[in-house]
């Protein structure tokens, strides 16, 4: 009995390295001026991961539908942005990021996580 609890243990401590540090979710284009619409729920941003061109205008517009108390704020910390997320209202934020790289974005107890890939 002692062996099946270990290797459900086991089986468990995986799902939770994949799901927390290994996975990632597909990247959702997204052309100039585009609005993207991100629904923050259950634990995640949907979508998590965001692709844009460098020098291109976008808006992110977060709908918080989680009530916890760490998903009142999102932070763009390379960016040195931020934006309040009051619960069941969109709420847009505009970016133009000039240089190509992996942007992240979280909530600030960095649970919830997202990526801007700036190409």
């Amino acid at each position: 009995m002692d062996i099946f609890v270990n290797i459900a243990a086991v089986i468990l401590i995986l799902a939770i390295i994949w799901w927390f540090w290994l996975s990632t979710a597909k990247a959702q284009t997204i052309s100039e001026k585009q609005v993207v619409e991100i629904l923050l729920e259950d634990g995640v941003y949907n979508p998590a991961r965001i692709e844009v061109a460098a020098g291109q205008t976008f808006s992110l517009r977060f709908i918080r539908k989680d009530a916890s108390p760490c998903a009142e704020k999102v932070l763009f910390n390379q960016l040195d942005k931020s934006l309040e997320l009051p619960l069941n209202q969109p709420r847009e934020i505009e970016l133009n990021i000039s240089k190509a790289g992996e942007y992240s974005f979280c909530c600030e107890m960095n649970m919830y996580r997202g990526t801007l890939l700036v190409r």
